[in-house]
This record gives C-alpha cells, structure tokens and sequence, in this order.
C-alpha cells in the first residue's frame, strides 16, 4: 500500500469510527479521493498545492460532471485535506478557499393529497406480502423516516400502543419518530398475520425480503415503483417522495417547522425550511390559476 492509499484507508477508518457514517457515504468519499489520487499520478498527498486543487477542480468541469458530483467531490477532498491537517500529516489545506459552482435548487418533489390516496386505495388484498408492502408504505408516508431507517426497523423499536418508533438516523443519531392511525393499524395486521408466514430466518428485522432475511432498499424502491404504477400515479415515486410529502403535507397544515425538523431528524432546521418554498410554490400556483387578476 503506497503513501496516499495509506492514509485514505486511515481517513475512511476514522468516518466510521469517529462520524459514525453509514456504509454509503463512506463508499462514496472512497470514490471520490480515488479519483483525486488518480488525478495526481504519483504525486504524493503532501505535496499538492492550491494550484493543483483549481487543476482538480477544472479536470472535472472538462468531464462534464453535474454541479451537485462536482462539488461533492471537491468537499471530500476539502474533508480529506482538514482531516490529514488534524493529523498533523499535510501543513494546509489546498482545497480550504476554492469556490465551486454553486448548486441550482431542487425542490423537492412530493405527492399531492390525492395522489397519496390514489395510492393507498390500490394496495389491496390480504396476502402475507401486500400487508408487508401495506405497512411499509403507511410508516414511510406516517412517519416521515428514511427508507434506510425503515429497513433497519427491528421488532423492539415499534411500540404501537404509543404509537411511536425509535430510529437511528444518520451519524448513529437515535430519535423516536410519531406514527399516526392507519400506519398502526396496517402494522398491527403485518406484524400479527404477514410476518409471521414470511420469516423463514430467526431475524428481529421488522421488514422481510421474499427469503425471509432483511428487506432491502432495493427492495424497497422496487415495490413501490409496482405500487405506484397500478396506482396510475405518472411521475417519478421514490421512498425519499413519501418523506418529502410528509413534510409538505404537514407545514401545508400548519404544523411548526422546529416540529418537523424533530420529526425528520434534520440538524440543521435550514435543511427543513426547503419544505416552505414547496409550499409557498403551490400557493402561488393556485393563487396564479384562481384570482382573476393574477
């Protein structure tokens, strides 16, 4: 193993060990300072400058990368750089003052309240595997949490008498999450009649894959792509659109943004307020289509 590769696997080891990061983002800063050291050749970490950086930086914009890799990658090194400065291996940080583009604003995209129930009113039947999909669906919609929360649910974390669910978010943070009525009772009816006939495995996951074992997200993203298709629903549905609606359909409702900020496990209440813009969008939209001298 050479000088930089060294000192990457160290950097990767601290993520985990130190930030607690998950698997995914740990992969991608992997890839991405693998592409920097491809970049350098065999020039080692300690010895990049500033100019070698903007080099980076200019490699990737004649690649043709999106703004939101491009500046992706640039924080990983900037990371990398702050990381190896603590550890008093690197005297600075090459990438501390370089601009990136800065990113367009994606709103997010979500379902409208009856897209939501065009959905629900499609899951129908009583086999072990639409209860399983009946009540994954609800929790994501009900619940707001992410579909990597969801999947690492075990049997202990639900307490539908409370009708609350302990997570772990991201960096290892452990919140309870609120589920309302019909996420409970399409529950209940998984865990006492569905999961029963489908674990095969002595597993605690609360989610089960066809085999018995862990449901992935894979998985997950697969059957509610079926459901949203038999729902006749014309848009791009994922697990993240369910979080994204829970958010809009309650600041539409007039829930408190610091509220929804606890509930979606966000540390930072700017990460939330993007929720407002999608709201204010639809006000204006109706606004725009309903008053006579819009």
């Amino acid at each position: 193993m050479d000088f930089n590769e060294k000192h990457l696997d160290s950097y990767l080891g601290s993520l985990k060990s130190e930030r607690n990061l998950s698997y995914h983002t740990i992969k991608n800063y992997n890839i991405d300072l693998k592409d920097f050291f491809l970049f350098l050749k065999d020039k080692q970490i300690t010895d990049v400058t500033r100019n070698d950086a903007r080099r980076f930086l200019y490699s990737l914009e004649n690649r043709k990368f999106k703004r939101r890799s491009l500046a992706r990658k640039i924080s990983a090194c900037r990371s990398f750089y702050s990381w190896l400065l603590r550890e008093k291996t690197a005297k600075d940080n090459p990438f501390l003052l370089l601009s990136t583009p800065k990113l367009e604003k994606k709103l997010p995209n979500f379902l409208y309240k009856n897209e939501i129930d065009k959905l629900f009113s499609s899951i129908k039947g009583g086999t072990p595997f639409v209860l399983r999909d009946k009540a994954l669906i609800e929790l994501l919609y009900g619940s707001g949490i992410r579909v990597s929360e969801v999947i690492g649910l075990n049997l202990g974390d639900i307490d539908l008498a409370s009708m609350e669910v302990r997570v772990l978010g991201k960096g290892g943070k452990e919140r309870i999450s609120l589920i309302g009525n019909q996420a409970v009772q399409a529950l209940r009816n998984y865990l006492n009649i569905g999961r029963l006939r489908i674990a095969t495995l002595d597993t605690r996951a609360v989610f089960l894959g066809n085999r018995g074992g862990r449901l992935t997200q894979r998985s997950v993203e697969r059957l509610l792509k079926k459901w949203v298709k038999k729902a006749g629903i014309e848009k791009k549905v994922t697990p993240h659109t369910l979080r994204h609606s829970f958010a809009t359909h309650l600041l539409d409702n007039g829930a408190d943004l610091r509220a929804v900020q606890e509930l979606l496990g966000h540390s930072s209440l700017s990460t939330t307020q993007i929720y407002t813009h999608v709201t204010k969008e639809k006000m204006k939209s109706v606004y725009d289509s309903a008053h006579p001298r819009a």
